[in-house]
């Protein structure tokens, strides 16, 4: 007995729904307060953050720039472009690094991998 391609057309919906969560799952927007207040568990990991550029300072392609949101503030490393603008909203992928832990406050960093503008 053998299924063919009519075991194929039964498992196209389901390949279609696993790669819509796959995709979905990959632009997750992570809050900034979560990053800082569970910082071991993200540490090394890419995350998506949302947010307003507070303050920035850099050029000749790099820099860095301090990104709000309702949660949170945190510190993003650019080594690839210069920083964005005072106000800007912008999403923004990369690596979290949780660099040191005091009591209750975090310090890390997000290095960004990519940006937009939204």
């Amino acid at each position: 007995m053998s299924t063919g391609t009519h075991g194929v057309r039964r498992l196209a919906p389901f390949t279609s729904v696993a790669a819509l969560l796959v995709l979905a799952g990959c632009a997750s927007v992570t809050p900034i307060g979560q990053l800082l207040d569970n910082p071991s568990k993200y540490d090394g990991k890419t995350v998506r953050v949302d947010g307003e550029v507070k303050s920035s300072a850099g050029g000749l392609g790099v820099g860095a720039y301090q990104l709000k949101d309702d949660t949170g503030t945190l510190t993003v490393v650019s080594e690839r472009a210069d920083p964005p603008r005072t106000g800007s909203k912008l999403g923004v992928k990369g690596k979290f690094d949780a660099l040191i832990t005091l009591g209750s406050r975090s310090l890390a960093v997000l290095r960004e991998e990519s940006r937009s503008v939204h």
